[in-house]
C-alpha cells in the first residue's frame, strides 16, 4: 500500500505573508518560553495583534484555540464535530486539519479537512456563522481532504472544497454572512491554496486543481484561462508563486515550469515559458527574491534548490537528505528553510551559491506548518503542541 503526505503545502504560503519583524542578526541559540498542548493538525498558527490563533483535531472534533502570543495563556477555545474517514493510502499523516485560519475584519475563518467553513469572532471566539461542505468531500478514491487555505480577495472569503468523486468548487463567501457571492465549479481541487495577483491590468485569481492550473476572475468566478497540469495520483500541492511577470508551478512528478500570462486574440493563455523536469517540489511551496526561485526539491530525499526565474537554469542544489518537506521564508539577508524534522537552517540570500549561516534545532517531534516570526522570536507548531521560541 503506497505512503504519502498531502495536504500540506496549503500552510506553507509566500513571503509576503509572513511578518516583516525577522532577524537582522540570527542569534546564537533558541530556548523555549513556552510550550502548549493544542491538538494534532498540520495549519500554520497565525498571529494577529496579541494573539496568535490555532486549527488542530481532538478526533472526532476540530478545535479552533485563540492564544495569547507573550505567555502562551488560552483566551478562548471552540469547537465543533467533524468527523472525518482518512483516505486509506495515506497511512503516515493524520485527519488534519490542513488549511490556515484566515484572520481579517475582526474574524477567523477556518476551513476544515472534511470541508466545514466556520467564522469566528477574533475577541470572543463566539460563532458567526458556518457552511456544511462535508458531502462534497470523498476520500474513497485518491482524495485526502481539504487543504487549500481559506484567503480574502477583493472583499470575499474564497475557499476551495470538494474532491475527485464529486469534482472542485472555488466559491466566494461574504464575510459577514457566509452567503456565496459566485460558484465555479470544475475538476477535484488540488491542495494548494489560490493566490491573486494583477497583470495586464487585470486581476487574477489562481489555483490548482486535481488536473489543471486555473485562472478565474475574482469578481465574479468567470474562468480566464487554464492549462493542463496532470499527476497520476492528482498530489497537486505546491502553492503557485507569482514572479510578477511568471507563473511558477511545480509538481513531484511534473518537474517545475514558469507560464507567461497574456491575452491572445480575445481571451487569456497560459503560455508554457520554461520547463526544469529535474527540480520536483512535492509539498513545500517557493519563495522568489531578485530573479531566483529558492525551494526544496523531492530529488535526494530533499534538495535545498535555487533557480534562475526566468529560464529555470538550476543555480545549486544541496547535497540531499534536507527532509520530505520545509517552511521557507525570506529576510533581508537571508533565505531560511524549517524542515519537518524541526531543523531551521538559515543561509546568506545569494542566488549563485549556498552559504549556510546557521543551523538550529527547535523541536524535538516532525513540524510540518510554517512558524510565525516576531522579532528575534518564533512560535512554531510541531505534532500536538505550539511553541514560542526566543533567540540568545
Amino acid at each position: 500500500m503506497r505512503t504519502t503526505i498531502l495536504g500540506l503545502a496549503l500552510t506553507l504560503l509566500t513571503a509576503t505573508s509572513l511578518p516583516a519583524q525577522t532577524p537582522v542578526v540570527w542569534p546564537s541559540t533558541y530556548t523555549r518560553v513556552w510550550k502548549v498542548e493544542v491538538g494534532e493538525g498540520y495549519s500554520a498558527p497565525v498571529l494577529s495583534g496579541s494573539r496568535v490563533f490555532v486549527h488542530s483535531r481532538k478526533d472526532p472534533r476540530e478545535l479552533v484555540t485563540a492564544l495569547d502570543a507573550r505567555t502562551g495563556a488560552i483566551a478562548w477555545q471552540s469547537q465543533y464535530p467533524a468527523p472525518f474517514n482518512k483516505n486509506g493510502y495515506a497511512v503516515r499523516m493524520g485527519k488534519g486539519p490542513n488549511a490556515t485560519p484566515l484572520v481579517a475584519g475582526g474574524r477567523v475563518f477556518t476551513l476544515g479537512a472534511s470541508g466545514h467553513v466556520h467564522a469566528w469572532d477574533e475577541a470572543t471566539g463566539k460563532q458567526l456563522w458556518s457552511k456544511d461542505f462535508s458531502s462534497r468531500v470523498d476520500t474513497s478514491k485518491l482524495f485526502c481532504g481539504t487543504a487549500a487555505s481559506p484567503t480574502l480577495v477583493g472583499g470575499a472569503v474564497i475557499v476551495h472544497i470538494g474532491s475527485d468523486v464529486h469534482g472542485g468548487s472555488i466559491v466566494a463567501l461574504d464575510p459577514a454572512t457566509g452567503a456565496a457571492k459566485w460558484e465555479w465549479n470544475g475538476d477535484g481541487p488540488g491542495y494548494a491554496t489560490p493566490i491573486s495577483f494583477e497583470t495586464g491590468g487585470v486581476p487574477h485569481l489562481v489555483t490548482l486543481t486535481n488536473k489543471s492550473v486555473v485562472g478565474l476572475n475574482p469578481a465574479t468566478g468567470a474562468l480566464l484561462w487554464s492549462a493542463p497540469f496532470p499527476d497520476e495520483w492528482m498530489e497537486n500541492i505546491v502553492t503557485p508563486v507569482w514572479t510578477g511577470s511568471r507563473l511558477i508551478v511545480s509538481g513531484v512528478r511534473q518537474g517545475t515550469h514558469a507560464y507567461r500570462l497574456a491575452i491572445a486574440g480575445n481571451s487569456w493563455a497560459a503560455t508554457e515559458m520554461w520547463k526544469n523536469p529535474d527540480v520536483t517540489m512535492y509539498m513545500s511551496t517557493p519563495v522568489v527574491a531578485d530573479g531566483v526561485i529558492y525551494g526544496l526539491s523531492s530529488k535526494k530525499k530533499g534538495q535545498f534548490v535555487a533557480l534562475d526565474s526566468a529560464t529555470g537554469a538550476l543555480k545549486w542544489a544541496t547535497e540531499g537528505r534536507e527532509g520530505e518537506h520545509a517552511s521557507l521564508w525570506l529576510t533581508p539577508l537571508h533565505v531560511a528553510f524549517l524542515t519537518n524534522t524541526g531543523t531551521l537552517v538559515v543561509a546568506r540570500q545569494f542566488g549563485d551559491a549556498f552559504h549556510l549561516e546557521k543551523t538550529y534545532e527547535l523541536t524535538t517531534s516532525e513540524t510540518w506548518a510554517r512558524p510565525v516570526i516576531t522579532g528575534g522570536d518564533l512560535i512554531v507548531r510541531d505534532a500536538t503542541s505550539l511553541n514560542r521560541l526566543t533567540g540568545k
